[in-house]
């Protein structure tokens, strides 16, 4: 880790400009260059052959979910290597390559690291989730969790109502593959493992769960309390004739249902500092 690029998202409460010109410090006094910095979404980018042309071996990503998988998907072919450091709320993958959560004492511990390693992901057509899918009506809560972490409330209750509706008034959503979900359910959770799918199936039938399923997802994890159904699965597709709101990485994107959804494995990438 030599010549950096950093990647990040103003809008982001995590990401300031005071703590990026804080991580540039850093870089500096480690004697690390920095070539340039993309503040996405206003900006595009980087290209990962502008990038090999610029002499840069490492991206570093201090952003949220959403914005890492951006980066990640555009650069998927890039031969560097990428430094993700936790700047969103969950920080799923910033956790699971480090054991600490300070950025400063991630680049500390990473100038020195030599190992990479690749990390799973769920893939359906041209889309990829490092962290996980979502699928179903609860799907739509995602729009009331963006407008709270952007602090309009006028749109979160806009928003929290229209994902009630579709959340209660919607059966639910079917999915083939994995054998032990059967039902209907209001969301369906896809995450990567080493081998395969982990699938876990949400339901949600009454307004008291509805409410709760509703606060934990605009709030963080909803996952824990409502899990009724878990699988394992090498492909999955959605059974149904219309296409569905899916949620990878919290993006959301309208996928059809016959689409195949399986596992991918990125390359050896990504600089981790947990302890093997």
């Amino acid at each position: 880790m030599k010549k950096l690029w950093l990647i990040t998202n103003p809008g982001s409460g995590s990401t300031t400009d005071a703590k990026c010109e804080a991580l540039e410090a850093l870089f500096e006094e480690r004697g690390l260059a920095l070539a340039g910095r993309t503040n996405f979404p206003g900006e595009d980018l980087p290209k990962g052959a502008s990038l090999t042309r610029k002499g840069v071996d490492t991206v570093v990503l201090f952003a949220g979910d959403g914005t890492i998988n951006a980066a990640l998907c555009a650069l998927a072919k890039w031969k560097g290597g990428f430094l993700i450091l936790p700047g969103g709320t969950m920080n799923l993958l910033a956790k699971a390559l480090h054991d600490e959560m300070d950025p400063h004492k991630i680049v500390e511990a990473a100038h020195a690291e030599k190992r990479r390693v690749a990390l799973p992901y769920v893939e359906a057509g041209p889309h990829r989730a490092f962290v996980g899918l979502i699928l179903g009506p609860a799907a739509s809560w995602a729009r009331a969790r963006e407008a709270m972490r952007k602090g309009k409330i006028g749109r979160l209750f806009g928003a929290a109502r229209a994902a009630w509706r579709r959340t209660f008034d919607r059966k639910g959503i079917r999915i083939e593959g994995a054998g032990k979900l059967r039902h209907h359910y209001q969301a369906v959770f896809v995450s990567p493992v080493e081998k395969g799918l982990d699938v876990i199936g949400v339901n949600a039938r009454d307004w008291g769960s509805i409410a709760q399923i509703g606060w934990e997802w605009v709030n963080g994890d909803w996952i824990a309390a409502h899990a009724v159904d878990r699988a394992h699965a090498e492909e999955l597709r959605v059974k149904d004739t219309r296409p569905v709101l899916a949620l990878f990485d919290g993006e959301p994107v309208t996928l059809e249902p016959d689409t195949p959804i399986r596992s991918g494995r990125s390359l050896k990438a990504f600089i981790a500092t947990r302890k093997a």
